[in-house]
């Protein structure tokens, strides 16, 4: 959990080390950017996003990533079922695909990602899309952990300002 009820920030990363925090924000523009760029559809980066974020318990970029989905066209019940993917029928083969790549990477430490996870995403989106969707992975597991440890109050963010 990334904050309990009451809770203060407990450092601000963002001001107190600004050239580095520049630096990640650039890492994930053009993460995105590439994504996007590469054929990947914004709602689907978001799901993972909202994933890497439920497994790792970041409720400052749970937050926001679900307030992004939704701003992105993403409906309510997908938003609220990424948990339970692999458990309903709501989600397309890629987004399936996705999800379960981005459980494998998130858990990591669990085993390393299973070959036939790695081939089951390399096969549904090709080098190109799954390069991107790897860094758009990596760079979601870092902000986690940089909202996390600082303890980010979720809450303030407005999608688009």
């Amino acid at each position: 959990m990334t904050t309990s009820p009451g809770a203060t920030e407990r450092l601000n990363l963002r001001q107190l080390s600004s050239r580095t925090y520049a630096a990640m924000n650039r890492l994930a523009g053009t993460a995105a950017e590439a994504a996007e760029q590469a054929g990947l559809e914004k709602p689907l980066l978001e799901l993972v996003r909202i994933r890497a974020s439920q497994i790792n318990g970041c409720a400052y970029c749970l937050d926001m990533h679900a307030k992004d989905a939704r701003h992105a066209g993403e409906t309510e019940q997908r938003v609220y079922s990424v948990s339970a993917w692999s458990e309903t029928p709501f989600y397309t083969e890629r987004e399936r695909a996705a999800l379960e790549l981005t459980e494998a990477i998130t858990l990591i430490h669990d085993g390393h990602v299973p070959d036939a996870v790695y081939d089951k995403a390399a096969k549904v989106f090709g080098e190109e899309q799954l390069a991107q969707l790897i860094w758009v992975i990596i760079v979601i597991n870092s902000y986690n952990r940089a909202a996390i440890t600082p303890r980010l109050v979720p809450g303030g963010y407005t999608p688009g300002a």
